[in-house]
């Protein structure tokens, strides 16, 4: 199991620790941010143990998978004559790229998903994901898009309410979905639409199939993080440093500042919570007055705990 933060003893850990947050800060501002790198610097925020050789492990797995692919569907041999019997259509495009992912990854190597895995804090983390091969719809599909990215592949993440797949093609011509946590199950529009149903109740729309933004996935990862945390109260920590990178994201939700301040007390810090929370009253005043004075005796309750 992930060690909490505060596990490690000494300066050396802290050190350690703002060196990562540093390094995530810095990725999610690259100008084309690396998602695997982001989710394993996830990685490394709830497992202090492990290093950069871990790190390097892990993206080195991914190569690996990359290269067990028969080959790249859409690619010709250069010394294949146009009307080559070599491949047929059915042996190409965005299809036979998921058809290949779900062989090796899904059927091969037995990546998947099921109910249990969603009380795991390790399905929402890559690299144990790539050691147990099972994990979170998301994490799987990150798998399965980086292994994709590496050997070619037009591929794309698509946040489906409630429920992540992977695209492949060009997501406004011709394009399959396939679900990772189903071990690369491919979905037809009816499979789609009963995915979004179960969810939400709502109807499937151009907009749920859009490929999502890899600053956009990693913010969803650590929403999984902190709801498995928050669900658990005794695994606080870990819901306050998944809050603290999200945080370090470019963009990111202003309530996560309010739910930060509002931990920060639940965990003892009355001082630090106090003064966060009037400084979130202070911002969100022009706007909501009524809910400005709200978090100011959130604030004053923590300050006198401390009587």
């Amino acid at each position: 199991m992930p060690q909490e933060p505060g596990q490690e003893p000494g300066h050396e850990a802290d050190d350690a620790r703002a060196a990562r947050r540093q390094q995530f800060a810095e990725a999610a501002r690259a100008e084309r941010p690396d998602l695997a790198l982001l989710c394993l610097l996830i990685c490394a925020e709830a497992d202090p143990a492990l290093d950069e050789a871990g790190l390097d492990a892990a993206q080195i797995e991914l190569d690996r998978l990359a290269g067990l692919l028969p080959y790249a569907p859409d690619r010709r041999p250069a010394t294949a004559p146009p009307d080559s019997a070599a491949r047929t259509p059915s042996d190409s495009g965005p299809a036979a790229w998921a058809r290949n992912l779900a062989e090796l990854l899904g059927t091969r190597y037995g990546f998947g998903g099921s109910p249990a895995d969603y009380r795991r804090l390790e399905s929402s983390l890559l690299h144990e994901v790539l050691r147990r091969r099972r994990g979170l719809p998301i994490l799987l599909s990150v798998v399965w898009m980086e292994v994709a990215r590496r050997a070619g592949a037009p591929v794309y993440g698509v946040a489906l309410p409630g429920h992540f797949v992977v695209g492949f093609g060009d997501p406004l011509g011709a394009h399959v979905l396939a679900d990772p946590f189903g071990g690369g199950r491919l979905l037809t529009e009816e499979d789609t639409e009963l995915l979004v149903a179960g969810a939400t109740g709502e109807r499937l729309s151009r907009r749920m199939t859009a490929p999502a933004d890899p600053l956009e996935i990693v913010l969803r990862v650590l929403n999984n993080i902190r709801a498995w945390a928050r669900a658990r109260p005794e695994h606080s920590a870990v819901q306050l440093w998944a809050l603290e990178l999200s945080l370090l994201l470019p963009s990111h939700p202003a309530r996560l500042r309010l739910e930060r301040a509002q931990l920060l007390v639940e965990r003892g810090a009355f001082l630090a919570g106090a003064g966060e929370l009037e400084e979130y009253a202070r911002v969100v005043e022009p706007v909501e007055p009524a809910g400005a004075k709200a978090i100011r005796r959130q604030a004053a309750a923590a300050r006198a705990m401390l009587n």
